[in-house]
Formats: C-alpha cells, structure tokens, sequence
C-alpha cells in the first residue's frame, strides 16, 4: 500500500493531466454525437448520408468517446485514491462525483440512441437532440465549480 501511495503522490501531477486530457476528449464526444444525431434525423433511411452518419457515429463512440470515458474514470479513481487530494468531509466531491455518475448515464444513453439509428428506429426529432446536447455542458459546468471553487 506504501508503494501504491508513494507512486500516486509522485506522479499526482501526470495522473491529473492525464485525467483532464481525458475528461476533454470525453466531453468532446459527448457533445458532437447528438449533433450528429441532429443531423441524423434530417437524413432519409438508407440514404448516403444515413449510411456515413452510422458510421461517424460508431467510430466516434466506440474509438473516442469510450475510451475517453474509461480513461477519465480509471484517472479520477487514482486522483481520488492520491492522499490529501480529496477531503471526503466536504459535499462539493459527492455533487462532482453524482455530476459524473450522470454523464456516464448520458453517455449509456447516447449509445442506445446511436443503436436506434444504426437499426433505423429512431423515434426523436431533432429538437430532442438538441435538448440532450446541453446536459453535458451543464454537468461539465458543475462539475468545474465543484472541483475548482469547492463551494460545500
């Protein structure tokens, strides 16, 4: 365990860029692919575009956005294990910690949405998507000020 900290508390500033490198190319992805869907809705079923669209949006989930996101979680979970970083007594890590809990939710659903128009059964308009494109943005947001201002 000795050796675990010491690795952790030596290497805390790499493990934190690691991790913010990480958490931006996650956030990236969870921003372009319902633009994408946007665009999605507008094309006809099996039509050149819904065609390409399928497959930006696989690429960009299955070799950017999911390994950004284990990456964010697998640094986090060692930025959070580094001691003196976190004072677990304090509320502001448990609403960073739900903030990110619903960007994994979000990301879950995004990709069911991404299957729903491989399959082409999706059922949302393009305002939906829209809409989903601002829940990260705002989770982000929180989740800023909780990791940076501490306000609780």
């Amino acid at each position: 365990m000795e050796t675990l900290n010491n690795f952790l508390t030596n290497n805390y500033l790499w493990i934190k860029a690691f991790h913010v490198i990480s958490v931006i190319t996650w956030m990236a992805a969870l921003l372009y692919l319902p633009r994408l869907f946007v665009y999605h809705t507008t094309a006809k079923k099996h039509s050149d575009s819904s065609e390409m669209l399928k497959i930006m949006e696989y690429r960009l989930q299955k070799f950017i956005m999911n390994p950004a996101m284990i990456l964010t979680l697998f640094f986090g979970a060692l930025l959070s294990k580094t001691e003196g970083i976190i004072d677990w007594k304090s509320m502001w890590i448990y609403i960073k910690l739900l903030s990110v809990l619903c960007l994994v939710g979000i990301h879950y659903k995004l990709s069911i949405y991404r299957k729903d128009f491989f399959y082409d059964k999706n059922t949302k308009t393009k305002k939906f998507y829209r809409i989903i494109n601002e829940i990260p943005t705002l989770l982000l947001i929180i989740i800023i000020i909780m990791v940076y201002v501490k306000p609780f």
